[in-house]
Order: C-alpha cells, then structure tokens, then sequence
C-alpha cells in the first residue's frame, strides 16, 4: 500500500530538486498539495480504502504530507536566498566608477515669477515682506474697509478656520492684503513694500484654484497720487512682460479699501492671444488710492500721508506671459510640464526697459 506513497514522495523530490526558480517551485506545490494536486486525491480516496487499512493509509499519508511539505520549504528557502543574491549583484554600484550626472532640476513658473517680481519692484525700491497663511478676521477684512456684509466674507468663498483671533474668526487669508495692515502698524512711513504670497479662496476650475499666488503692494508717502501709481503699473508692466510700447489702459473700478480704485487693462489680440496689439484690452490687475480709513486703522492721518495700492495674480501673470490656457498644471507635479514651462536655476533673466 506504500509502494504508491514512495513513488509519489520520490517524484516530487525529483521535480523540487530540477526547480530553478520561484515560480517552477510553486508549480510543483501545486501539482502535489494543490487542491487538484496528486497527495490532495490520495486523501480524497481515503474514504474507499477498507476500513482496517484505512488508519495505517491515513497516517501514512499524513506523514507524506509533512515530508512533502518540509522538503518544499526547504527548496524555498534555498531559491530565496539564491534569488537575493542575484538582486543584490544585478543592483550593485562599482564605487570605483566616474560619478553619475546629477539630474538637473528647474525652477517652477511661479518661483520663476515671483523672482521677477522681486527683481523688477526691488528695482523700484520695494522692500519684500511676509506673513502669515492664516490671519485674524480684522486683518484680512475689517481694517481693509470690508464690511460684513461684503459678499467676500461669505463661508462659500472663503475658508474659516476653528477658533479666533482677538476675538475675530480666524481664516485662511483671501488675500496678501493683511500684510499692508501689518506694515503700516509696525513701521512709520515712507513705505514701500511688495508682499508675494499664497492665498485661499473657495474656487476651483481651469481658471481658479483654491490656494494661489498673489503680489500686493503699498506705497506710503507725503503727496503720492495717481500719477505715481499709473508710472509705477505701467513701468512694471513693460518690464515683465517685455514690451517696451505695451499698451496700458486705467479704468474706474470699485474695491473697498482703496477710493479711487481702478482695474489695470493691457492690450491684446482675442483672436491669437498676442499680447501687446490687437486693439482688444485684458483686464490684468486691481489697484487705487489707499482709501483713508484703511490709513486710519493703522494709526495714520490721511491729511499728512497718502498712498497707493495694487493686486494681482501671479499664476494670471505667469500664464500670460508663457501662453498658457490651464491653470491646473501648475499643481499637478508633471515632470514634463515642468520641463518644458521650467527654468535653470542658472539662468538670467533681463529686466527689461520700459518705453
């Protein structure tokens, strides 16, 4: 009755010693101890052997199974280690090799931006300032001349955090609007500051995202007008875009916290998108004359100084300038994007003369 139980045991031996690899080890555990394996039928018909045979067969089986088993873990191990040890030559490093060149890396479109801005205004005399993401409801909205009312302060445009600040709700800031407010308290003028930074708004699509880039700035000073802030935009304009006859157009607007305010329009072709002719106007940033209660929430008499104020959207900006339609790329970490629309950490950019 165990002349069977041998053969099988010697087959299997056979067949587990001629396994190269994994894989032809798992075969052969299938082929035996596999639910259709040959020792799984033995079992099966261990239900036909007379019942005076049936306990000698079944503890032979049994025994088979364990040696069957033994020996298959045995063979696995042996393949495992023989397989580490392939992986472990096949990945090795020759120190003694020439080092590999370093993979080259690029500055993402709104660094690259932001670098220009800080370039061009700093030119200018601009200071750079920063602050924080999230900001109390006085700084982001109430000395800014915003009322509660305003449509801006509603929980669908805006992300309120748990908790206050100086008794106000706290929020992801909507703008970097609160760090002209900080400015103003903690330095006398002359002022002249840009604040780049991130922001939050509850809009997301091709155009719009939820957090974002903007560049604010602020001058302070006795006898500032319009006339400085039109000089300003204007040169800064020509400078970034490169267009030395860029055509810039002011025209009356509204903002709570400047008065008169004024949207900023360059032009355009709408058909081909070319910036700089076409006879169309592209709207492409807000500004005006710091409204004098924004002034007299930071402690300042707007007999004495006056001041001009300006926004606008960095990611707006930098997909004017490199012709670019979609807004999401910019977040979405695709090497190639980057490739293509990134710049060498090396490269210089020139500030170019305005007309």
């Amino acid at each position: 009755m165990t002349e069977d139980l041998d053969a099988l045991l010697s087959r299997t031996e056979a067949e587990l010693a001629q396994a190269a690899d994994l894989r032809a080890l798992d075969a052969v555990r299938v082929a035996t101890l596999g639910k259709s394996g040959a020792l799984t039928a033995l079992l099966k018909g261990l239900g036909a052997v007379p019942a005076e045979q049936r306990k000698e067969r079944g503890a032979a089986l049994n025994t088979l199974k364990s040696r069957l088993e033994a020996a298959l873990e045995a063979r696995r191990a042996v393949l495992e280690e023989a397989a580490l040890d392939a992986r472990l030559r096949a990945e090795a490093t020759d120190v003694t090799l020439p080092a590999r060149p370093a993979p080259q890396g690029l500055i993402h479109p709104i660094s690259r931006t932001i670098e220009e801005l800080t370039a061009i205004f700093g030119a200018m005399g601009f200071a750079v300032v920063e602050g924080p993401d999230i900001e109390g409801d006085w700084y982001n909205f109430a000395a800014l001349n915003i009322p509660d009312h305003h449509p801006a302060r509603q929980d669908q445009d805006t992300f309120y955090l748990p908790g206050e600040t100086d008794g106000r709700r706290t929020v992801l800031r909507t703008q970097t609007s609160p760090l002209q407010i900080r400015t103003m308290l903690a330095q006398e003028p002359p002022i002249r500051i840009i604040a780049p930074g991130r922001t939050y708004r509850a809009d997301h699509d091709a155009t719009h995202s939820p957090m974002f880039h903007q560049v604010e700035g602020l001058v302070i000073d006795r006898g500032i007008t319009l006339g400085h802030l039109k000089g300003c935009l204007t040169d800064f304009l020509r400078a970034f875009f490169g267009i030395a006859t860029l055509p810039v157009r002011f025209r009356s607007s509204y903002f709570p916290f400047t008065e008169p305010s004024m949207e900023v329009d360059i032009g355009w072709n709408r058909r081909t998108g070319e910036l700089g002719g076409g006879g169309d106007w592209l709207e492409i940033l807000g500004s005006g004359m710091v409204h004098p209660r924004v002034l007299a929430n930071c402690g300042l008499d707007a007999r004495e100084w006056q001041g001009f104020a300006f926004g606008m959207g960095i990611e707006r900006i930098t997909m004017l300038k490199h012709g670019m339609a979609d807004l999401r790329p910019f977040y979405e970490g695709d090497v190639r994007w980057l490739r293509h629309y990134g710049t060498s950490p090396l490269a210089p950019f020139t500030l170019h003369e305005a007309g």
